[in-house]
Formats: structure tokens, sequence, C-alpha cells
């Protein structure tokens, strides 16, 4: 899952807590679909035909508001369509938790069947959520668990994506873009934060495979804004590195400006998560080589898919792996439209219909292959 700068004054530490647990469930027990080639959940005909006949009502509680976010709503709202659930309501909380709190209290009064959500902070969010299950919702929750539930009777199931896998497949990429040799460097998240501090820490295990390349250095930040400073150093302290890896892609957009400001074409930029701007540097031949994304449409998609489910008395998956997958110049589209299932944008359509020669137009540099 992309970094969604949840990181604030104190609620950092609990959420690292409560996003431990998902990756102790998903080692824990055998998981119904894990990521890279994992099995789809499906409801049968009949079941189908039962959740549409049952005229079941829905909403959605976002922790705030992104793209991503954004794509995940729109999968949630497809399915739910195609299996004749009503959308009641969908709220989006600005990241605080006493918001978050506000609007599941408000949602309670539509006595909704289904509560698709992500809990900020499941401590003080916890007893909003009980009403609602009690009441019968059905809830599902994406990303972060809430401590003390029970699968079956405080929520319907844990939808999420494989953080480790992720970090595995950027390390997978970086070696491609510079033919498995040479020195690289790393600009990593330097918060307390779950999700990136894992991936980068996969990305860091993984590397190891490859012995002919060098993680010469490392430098952390903790905003986005810091990156192109950090990268300017990096690339003078140590100039002959070949590739950079960053740890999300609206961070990596200050590597992109920093290399291009030095005129360091050769050097190649891996990430996570699909962002125009640096697609279209892709697009065009530019630094970024290459970027892990998970598939958000597809998370709302079974999020909506097994709310119905429990709704009608199905038996539910406790945790279920939304697949990723790896993305270059030549996927670009075919990316897109897994991960948000909406075209992809004119910009980014004609950029990938320029030659390299036109590209140099735009101060970019040419794929190492």
């Amino acid at each position: 899952m992309k970094c969604r700068d949840l990181m604030s004054n104190g609620w950092g530490q609990y959420l690292r807590w409560q996003l431990i647990a998902i990756w102790m469930c998903a080692i824990a027990m055998t998981p119904v679909a894990v990521a890279q080639g994992s099995t789809e959940y499906l409801l049968s005909q009949k079941q189908e035909t039962q959740v549409q006949k049952a005229k079941l009502t829905a909403v959605m509680a976002w922790h705030g508001s992104s793209p991503w976010i954004n794509a995940v709503t729109l999968g949630a709202k497809k399915e739910f369509q195609r299996l004749g659930i009503e959308l009641l309501a969908v709220t989006e909380a600005h990241y605080d938790p006493v918001k978050q709190i506000s609007d599941l209290e408000t949602l309670a009064v539509l006595q909704p069947d289904i509560v698709l959500s992500l809990s900020i902070d499941g401590l003080s969010s916890k007893p909003s959520y009980l009403r609602l299950s009690k009441a019968g919702s059905q809830l599902v929750l994406l990303s972060n668990p809430i401590i003390g539930f029970n699968h079956g009777a405080d929520y319907a199931g844990l939808v999420g994506v494989d953080i480790e896998g992720m970090g595995q497949a950027a390390a997978k990429l970086l070696a491609q873009a510079i033919v498995a040799r040479g020195e690289v460097g790393m600009i990593y998240h330097d918060a307390d934060y779950y999700i990136t501090n894992q991936r980068d820490d996969a990305f860091v295990q993984a590397l190891k495979q490859y012995s002919e390349i060098q993680l010469s250095v490392k430098k952390g930040f903790v905003k986005k804004s810091q990156t192109a400073q950090l990268t300017a150093a990096m690339i003078i302290q140590n100039p002959s590195i070949k590739a950079i890896y960053v740890s999300w892609d609206a961070a990596a957009e200050g590597v992109i400006e920093a290399l291009r400001i030095a005129n360091r074409k050769d050097i190649k930029v891996i990430t996570h998560d699909l962002g125009t701007n640096n697609l279209i540097d892709m697009a065009l031949h530019g630094s970024m080589y290459g970027t892990v994304s998970d598939r958000p449409f597809e998370i709302g998609t079974r999020m909506a898919r097994i709310g119905a489910s429990a709704a009608i008395g199905v038996a539910t998956p406790k945790y279920t792996q939304v697949s990723y997958n790896l993305v270059t110049r030549q996927n670009i589209e075919a990316s897109w439209h897994l991960a948000f299932q909406t075209p992809l944008p004119v910009i980014l359509q004609t950029a990938l219909t320029q030659s390299p020669s036109v590209s140099s137009l735009f101060d970019r540099g040419d794929d190492v292959q």
C-alpha cells in the first residue's frame, strides 16, 4: 500500500503496532488469496442472486482522500452496483481520528448492512465500529486491523497488500535497470511507519541476492520535500551510483528533478505506486525506470464482495491480499488500467507516443537496458 501521510504527532507509534498485526496475520495463517497469482474471491451465481434479492445497503468510512482511495471507492461502488447494493454514503476523515469517530456515529444512524473502512486509530474508534457491528452491519477493513476484534463477530474480513513482496519486486526492478551490476543508492522513509519501513527493509534484504550490486549510500527523509536536496548531495558524494531506490512515488518526484538539474540522465530511479508526473518521465525515456504498483480498484471490489457475502451469511476469509505488478515503460497503460480501471490520462498517452529523439527535448535520458 502507498504511504498516506498518516504520520502525525502521537499517532505514529500506535499505528505502527496496529499495522504489525497485519504482518503477523499474514504469516500465522494461510490466506485465502495471496499476491502474485492469488485466487480471486468470488460469489457463486446463487449467492449473487441472494445478495440482489436482499436489497442491501452500504457505506464507506475512509481515513482520507487521494487518487488511491478514490480508486478503492470506485472499485467498491461498481461491485455494489453490480450486486444491486445501494450505497448510502461515503465519508473521509482528513486523517483525523476524532473526525472519523464522528463520521462513524453519523453513518450508524443509516443502519447500513455493510461498512467498508480504514481505521485511523483503532483504539479510539473501536467503540464506534463495535456499535455498528453489534447493530448488524458487516464491517470490512482495509489494511489496518483493530486489535481485539474477533473475525466473524466484530468484522467480516480485512483486505491488504503484500508489503514484503512489493519491496522484493522493487529490488528486482533495480537489478533489471542496471543489469544487476554496480553501485546504487537508497532514499528511504526515516519515520516510524510500518508500511514503508517494512517495504524498504524487504527491498534491502532482496538486494543482497545480487552479488554484483553494492548499496553504497542510504539517506533518510521524513518529509517528501527533502528528497531533492538529499539526491543532490548523494550524487555529488557518490558520483558512480547507477540507480536510486525511493520509498514511494511522490517522494521520488524530487529525486527525478534533482537528477534532471544535475544532468545525470544515466541514473535510474525505482519506487512504489503510480503517479502521473513520474510516469510521464518514464514514458519519455527519463530517469524513472520502474515502479511497483498495487491494485486499489481490485481492493475496493474485494472489500465490497466480502461485505456482501457476510451480509447473506456466507463465511468470509479473515485476511486476503491483493496482487501487485511491476511497471516499466512497456506496460504503463496496462498497469494503470489494473490499478485504477480508468483510461490512461491523455498526457500520458501522448508521452508514450514520443520517440527517444523527441523526448530529449524535455531534457530526459534514455533507458538503461
